[in-house]
Order: C-alpha cells, then structure tokens, then sequence
C-alpha cells in the first residue's frame, strides 16, 4: 500500500514541479551573470570615482597602438584587482549570491550596504597597506575617491539587486523559480503556512505535498487544504526522493526529534534539502537569551526585562525623532481632516479616551474623532468581552476566512468610516509618542474595560509602551483572534530591536494605502 502510494503520489508532485521549478541551468546561469556584472560594476564605479575626483585627467590611453594606463590613473590602476575581488568576497560573505526562498527588500537594502560599506573599508586599508607595491610605495591617495567608489557601488549594486528581485518577483508569480516544499503536520500551524504559500507565489515557494505526523489510516482524505497527502512521516525520506522536494517545513510540535534527525542525516546534506520549523509563536525561544551553567548543567536564562536600559534609550530617542518628522510631513493632512470631521457631525475635532499603558499606567490617547458625541460605548463592550474569551460569533468570516470586528457600528460617522480604514483617525498619537506614554511601534494600546477581561498571560503585553502601528496591525489585523494577536505583541516584545521596528514601519505604509480593515 505504501509503495502505491508513492507511486501515485510521484505522478502528482512530479507535474507539479515540473510546471514550478525553471530549467536546472537557469539559476545558475543568473548567478554567473550577476557575478560578471558586479565584476563590471566594481570597476566602473572606481573609474567613475577617480575621473570625478580628478577632473579632466586620463584614465586610459594608447600608446604605439596598446591601452594602457594614463599616469596619473596607474597607481589606483594597482589596487583594481584588490576593488574586484574584495567586492566578490564581500558580497558572497553576505549572501547576495542566494536566489533561494523568501527576501525583503529591507533585508537586501541593509545587507547591500554592509556588504558595500565593509568592502569600501577593505579597499581602503588594502590601498594604504599595499600602496601599489614597490612602484608607488611613496604615493598618497585622495580619500575623495574611495569616498566616491563607496557612494557609487552603492547605487549601483542597490539598482542591480532590487531589478533582479524584480524580475525575481515577476517569474515567481507566474509559476516560476518556486521551491517545491513538503509540510508535515495537519493543524492549525500547517493550514496557515500551506494557505501563505499559495497566496504569495513571491515567497518563492510550491508546497506538493502534506506529510501525516503519523501512519496514514486506510479512509483517510487524501487532501489536507488542497494539497495531497503523500505519506506519513515514516516514509518521509522516501518521499523527499520521490517528490524532489527541496524543503521540509515541520508544522507539528509533535513530530518525533529522532524522526527528523533521521530524516536530516539521510538526505539532508546529501541533497540540500532545507528543514524548517514552524512552531506556535507562543511558543518560540526568544533571541534575548543567555548560556548559563550551573555545576555541569547548561542553563538557559530569559531576560525578565524586556528592553535593557540602552534599548530603551534607544527606542525613545527613535520614536522622538520619528514622530517629529511624521508630524511636520502630515500637517497638511490634519487640516483636511479637521475640516471633513467638522462638516460630517456636531461635535471637536479631536477625541480623548482613556487607555492603559505600560505597566497598567492610564493614559489619554489622542484620536480624531471617528464617532458621534456622547456615543454609549456598552456594544463595544460586550463586543471586546466576547471577543477576548473568543466566542465565535465574533468572527463575522469562517475558519478559513476570519474577520472580526464589530458588525455595522452604528456609532461610527460617514467620514469616521473613511478615517478608520485609511488609519488617519490614528495620527494624532504621535502627540502621545512625544509626551512618551506611546511609542511608534508597539502592542495595542488596549482601553480599560478591555484589560479587566484579560487572562493573566494577557498581561504580559502590558510590558512595553503601546504603539501607534505594530506587529499585530501589520500582520491581520481583524483577521485575527484575540489570542494570536496577543501571540504577536508578545513575539514583539521578546524580539524587539530598532531593525524590526523599521521593518514593522516600512509595512504599515502599504497597509493603510490599502485601507485594510480596523476593528
């Protein structure tokens, strides 16, 4: 039975990955270009360099019918091999060759510039330590040039990496350059990994086929979220054979670790067959953590604190400086605000509620005004009640599809509808960034009423100061439940590092230009 069903199994994935994957020669065809054209890019940029530098000056010339080098160009012409391979070297240091999986286009910004910077750096000290050798020993090079080469590589690898992701992007999501991908599990953690997947081709990934943590039973649907079932996790190796899967993605905490070792050393290595684990977020280690030992036992310590006293510093001085600028760019925007407020409904512009911050300390937010005066707040409250204990008739979706919110609010005004969706009523919270009871990326600032009906691992997001965006609005928002929200404030805090908060600020703009939902 098991070989028929890899068999069958073989059929389906097979055509599958032959409609996913390009051809064999074609990612590393696209990688030998890229290296070629950073080798002409790397030489370019420090020519363009020096003849910006120097003026009107040679760089090349003939001579009795043979280039060479002009005068004052041949002692940086000694350092061009140093420029190329150091370029080559850094950028293969920081990863620049992969085409593999998942990129961000913040990642790849941040990792062009440390590869660029540290390289720039290199040829620096490899142009004041080798000096051209014997020849130039004596010579003194402009610092202008290399400052140049740093600020023209930069544009340069920056414009040729983001148009290859482009065009990266581009393929992915017609079919191809995806990775087929094998998921082992059958819950809740499997669904949402299958569903991201297949609703992001640009991700880079094809998932052919769901692994049973277990033996498959005879009457068992062979589909789980549209996808095959192809073995359990017994067979999993074979089926890593039979599928030509080149990552395993374990969806299920309870998958046996000898198991997967097993798994890992047969064809792990072998085949380069990538495994990754999906946990629960609730569930993840956090990166704030320390080696311990205590006698001959290894320990593993948990910061208690969240953010250590430069961390804090840190963030404070980045919210100040953030939500100066957000609001010297959005004064014209307040304006127009104010004036829609006042022509929909009687009532001021701006709006004042109370709301707990860190520690359970109570605030007063500042929001424009989204609903009428004298609005009674009990529907919101049983709503929040529900919503906290997760009922299901909050959900105004399904399983699949989950949204909630509260259903035709008729509190709100015809331009709060407008405000809300776009999160403009929310600009007013950068004067509470300033005043220091908000931060610009943190947990939902939750009102008080909605504190009372938390569990006691609720609190915990009470740990950091609320945000005016964060993880939670980025990643959902009404899609959510209480609890994974909560799971995702709480990912946050434990991870904080001013790199995510760029990250988290950089995707909230697309979300508001999109208008998704706020409940």
């Amino acid at each position: 039975m098991r070989a028929e069903h890899l068999k069958e199994t073989r059929i389906k994935a097979g055509a599958m990955r032959a409609a996913a994957r390009a051809p064999q020669w074609a990612v590393p065809a696209v990688k030998a270009l890229l290296v070629a054209f950073d080798v002409l890019l790397s030489a370019a940029c420090f020519l363009a360099a020096f003849y910006f530098r120097e003026g009107e000056i040679v760089v090349a010339r003939s001579v009795s019918g043979q280039l060479s080098w002009g005068a004052d160009f041949a002692p940086y012409a000694a350092l061009l091999l140093f420029v190329l391979v150091i370029r080559l070297l850094t950028f293969a240091y920081y990863d620049l060759y992969s085409l593999r999986g998942e990129y961000s286009y913040v990642d790849e910004a941040v990792r062009i510039f440390k590869a660029t910077a540290i390289g720039s750096l290199l040829i620096v000290a490899a142009a004041f330590l080798y000096r051209g050798g014997f020849t130039y020993r004596a010579f003194s090079y402009a610092r202008g040039v290399f400052l140049l080469d740093f600020v023209f590589a930069l544009a340069a690898f920056a414009a040729l990496r983001f148009g290859v992701r482009a065009a990266q992007t581009f393929v992915r999501r017609r079919g191809v350059n995806l990775i087929p991908t094998l998921v082992v599990g059958r819950g809740a953690e499997a669904v949402q990994c299958i569903e991201e997947m297949q609703s992001r081709p640009e991700l880079g990934y094809r998932v052919i086929g769901v692994v049973e943590n277990g033996k498959i039973l005879p009457g068992a649907p062979k589909e789980f979220a549209g996808v095959p079932v192809v073995c359990g996790v017994d067979d999993l190796t074979q089926a890593i054979r039979e599928t030509g899967a080149n990552e395993v993605i374990i969806a299920d905490a309870g998958v046996s670790s000898d198991v997967l070792f097993n798994v890992m050393m047969r064809v792990g290595r072998r085949r380069r067959v990538e495994f990754r684990i999906a946990p629960n977020l609730f569930n993840c280690l956090p990166r704030k953590t320390e080696i311990d030992q205590i006698g001959h036992l290894p320990m593993i310590r948990l910061f208690r604190e969240p953010l250590s006293s430069t961390a804090r510093v840190a963030k404070r001085l980045s919210d100040i400086a953030v939500a100066s600028i957000a609001l010297c760019l959005f004064a014209p925007a307040w304006l127009l605000v104010a004036v829609l407020i006042k022509l929909d409904s009687r009532g001021p512009v701006l709006y004042k509620q109370e709301r707990v911050g860190m520690d359970g300390r109570i605030f007063l937010i500042y929001k424009f005004r989204t609903m009428r005066a004298n609005s009674d707040d009990r529907v919101h409250r049983e709503f929040q009640r529900r919503y906290i204990e997760g009922h299901p008739e909050t959900n105004l979706g399904d399983a699949e599809r989950p949204v909630y919110k509260l259903h035709t609010d008729p509190r709100v005004t015809r331009s709060g509808r407008v405000l809300r969706r776009l999160s403009l009523d929310e600009l007013p919270q950068l004067l509470n960034v300033i005043l220091g009871d908000m931060s610009i990326v943190g947990p939902r600032p939750p009102i008080p009423y909605e504190v009372e009906a938390y569990e006691l691992w609720h609190r915990k997001r009470l740990d950091m100061k609320p945000g005016v965006t964060g993880l939670w609005q980025v990643s959902g928002r009404n899609r959510l439940s209480f609890d994974d929200m909560v799971r995702l404030d709480l990912f946050y805090i434990e991870n904080w590092s001013l790199l995510l908060d760029v990250r988290i600020i950089l995707r909230t703009l697309p979300v508001m230009l999109r208008g998704d939902d706020a409940y």
